[in-house]
């Protein structure tokens, strides 16, 4: 019996077509709906969240008693050729709504499209926004005007691409001044001149003076009160004093101090015992006048409970940063201990000052120890690597090569403390009290009715960092000069330790987690630990090799004194003493030759290290996607092909029945 094949009601074809159709509906409908309904959702993969509102953030808006209104002006029509800067400019947008949401409309955003010639492109402009002028005419405005229910008003200029990663923390701050309009009050005395720069009053009198950046950041968040070096009181209406590298003071002014910490008063001191900084040279190829190498106030720091030995300088090997190695040098960078570049494992991670950080840069810092009859608790809050020492600090000054450092070097095999947070009880450094000038006979009158303090009233809260370089602009940001705006550009988190300390010792803690938000400098460990050990082992065969030439020269120089002047006195060598000058000959060009080598071996080897992490970074990944595809691909083929031997049995099978039943 002949069965009849049963034709399908739809022929291949119309199927393809009906799935083809429904799958660009069904594509187009997802694509709508989750435009509609997820257009404010956000999936960060990012290792530390930077693209996810922080806690400060939202604590911040939650808790605004007024509304704030944010006006975005953004040239959306000009910038449509710039593809990085329209991208810049929608993270701009992304991050405004999210706050905006987060606000439960305590902020309101209105965006703004300033086009040429028109209304809004003057309201930008008389609002203090910079146009950035394009080579077809136009202007470029990305900025942002904030306002207040009453007069209060805050402007980011442009929101340049190069703070893209400040992003949040820049309009966080914006937010809190207009929430916070008056600013707290911070009593500043340094011999730094933290207001002018290295070119002092001279520059800053011709309005030339460019200002350390971290002041800058100190200024945007603080009234700044400089006090002067020497004074007998300090200000009910400063909570916080800021001690940064201050020039040695009399003790009238450490009884002030004293008697300010006694009060409640909070202190965050910067000392140090070689401040490069201050070494900085001017205009005039001096430092600034009057400046002061090292800073200490041994007195208060017994008082206390924390020293500081004047004569010490911390060097690290494991956190060197690396400079110029010498135009003597076949190597360009080498490593330099005076100067680290401290990471998250050197921070205390329970303390909200150092907690956010992800990398501090210091440069001939001191070291702080806790004092054995001590009534308050000393705290580390930053250290130093295990692999660190102790320098004299006329080793220091004697100015040794990055190299001669190195070879020197010999780990003590513990961390330093290089600051610290002093709690507690604390007793005052003048039992006496006030201590009288040379001048004076007796208390000034003014003065007398300042109650002397032996005890504190509440535990002291102080901060001690042991370096003033911490301040230097070189250090930790690169500043660029936009349009006549000093853009920082940070490579490292100083200022946020700066202005973090100063925040948690005024009681404000919500702005600290947004300023260190910045990608982490996440360095290849284990490339650095190849690098440091092939060049520790270069340094000691260079030093072994460059002692054998000495010594190579030293024995030619003896041979040759011993031959009387004159022209002739070449031909008076015995044969023992020619052999000898021409095997030591030999000798010193072997060893130079060898030290060639070995300086050549250096490099070669860092050569090839970045060969081979090249061809991972470019060609492992290919490869293994190549050699899955090609493992699938034969999968595949043995699966169809038993699949084609199981029918083929099949057939013959049915076959032999059908022949059977015949």
């Amino acid at each position: 019996m002949i069965q009849k094949k049963v034709r399908p009601v739809f022929s291949r074809a119309v199927f393809a077509t009906s799935i083809l159709v429904l799958s660009t509906i069904a594509f187009v409908a997802l694509n709508t709906f989750s435009t509609v309904g997820f257009q404010n959702a956000r999936l960060d993969l990012t290792d530390r969240s930077l693209f996810t509102l922080a806690d400060g953030t939202r604590n911040m808006v939650n808790g605004l008693r007024e509304p704030i209104t944010l006006r975005f002006y953004y040239s959306e029509d000009v910038v449509t050729e710039i593809p990085a800067l329209r991208a810049h400019a929608q993270r701009v947008r992304d991050l405004l709504q999210e706050i905006s949401s987060a606000s439960n409309g305590n902020v309101r955003v209105e965006e703004i499209n300033p086009q040429s010639f028109s209304i809004e492109e003057d309201q930008a402009t008389d609002a203090g926004l910079t146009g950035v002028p394009l080579r077809t005419g136009d202007k470029v405005f990305l900025g942002v005007v904030g306002t207040n229910t009453v007069d209060g008003r805050e402007v980011i200029g442009f929101l340049s691409p190069e703070r893209a990663t400040y992003l949040e923390y820049d309009l966080a701050r914006l937010i809190f001044s207009l929430a916070n309009p008056e600013k707290p009050l911070l009593g500043v005395v340094s011999n730094l001149p933290l207001d002018t720069g290295a070119g002092g009053l001279l520059l800053a009198m011709e309005g030339r003076s460019e200002p350390f950046m971290i002041y800058q950041e100190l200024k945007n968040s603080f009234t700044v009160d400089f006090l002067e070096q020497d004074f007998d009181r300090i200000a009910n209406e400063i909570k916080v004093l800021a001690l940064v590298h201050p020039k040695p003071m009399d003790p009238q002014t450490l009884y002030a101090i004293d008697q300010f910490v006694m009060r409640g008063g909070r202190v965050i001191a910067f000392l140090d015992p070689h401040s490069e900084v201050s070494l900085t040279a001017g205009p005039a190829g001096k430092p600034v006048q009057g400046y002061t190498e090292a800073s200490n106030m041994p007195e208060l720091m017994k008082s206390w409970g924390v020293e500081m030995n004047p004569n010490e300088v911390l060097a690290d090997k494991l956190r060197a940063q690396r400079v110029a190695a010498g135009a003597r040098q076949r190597r360009q960078l080498t490593d330099y201990v005076l100067w680290q570049r401290l990471l998250p494992e050197d921070f205390a991670s329970d303390d909200p000052i150092t907690a956010p950080l992800d990398a501090l840069h210091t440069g001939s810092a001191g070291i702080l120890e806790p004092t054995a009859d001590a009534t308050t608790i000393f705290t580390p809050i930053v250290q130093s690597s295990p692999e660190a020492m102790i320098l004299d600090l006329e080793r220091v000054k004697s100015a040794p090569s990055p190299d001669d450092l190195l070879r020197a070097f010999e780990p003590a095999g513990e961390r330093f403390t290089i600051a610290a947070r002093i709690s507690g009880p604390v007793k005052t450094a003048f039992p006496d009290g006030r201590p009288l000038a040379d001048d004076e006979e007796e208390v000034p009158t003014a003065l007398k009715s300042s109650k002397h303090l032996v005890e504190s009233i509440d535990d002291a809260n102080i901060v001690i960092f042991a370096d003033s370089d911490i301040f230097d602009d070189r250090f930790w940001v690169q500043v660029q000069n936009f349009l006549g705006d000093r853009i920082a550009v940070p490579t490292a988190d100083n200022a946020s330790f700066v202005v973090n300390a100063v925040e948690n010792l005024m009681g404000s803690n919500d702005l600290i987690s947004l300023r260190a938000r910045e990608p982490a400098d996440r360095p290849f460990t284990v490339v650095e630990d190849i690098r440091r050990d092939a060049e520790e082992k270069f340094l000691a065969e260079e030093t072994r090799l460059q002692t054998r030439i000495d010594e190579t020269e030293a024995r030619l120089a003896a041979l040759r004194a011993e031959l009387p002047e004159g022209a002739g006195a070449a031909a008076l060598l015995t044969d023992a003493q020619e052999a000898e000058m021409a095997s030591l000959q030999r000798e010193l060009a072997e060893g130079r030759r060898a030290l060639r080598d070995v300086q050549g071996d250096l490099r070669r080897d860092v050569d090839a290290l970045g060969a081979r992490i090249a061809f991972l970074n470019m060609a492992l990944v290919p490869l293994l996607v190549g050699a899955v595809w090609l493992v699938l691909s034969w999968t595949r083929r043995r699966k169809r092909a038993t699949r084609a031997q199981a029918a083929g049995r099949s057939v013959m099978s049915a076959d032999t029945n059908t022949g059977a039943a015949s």
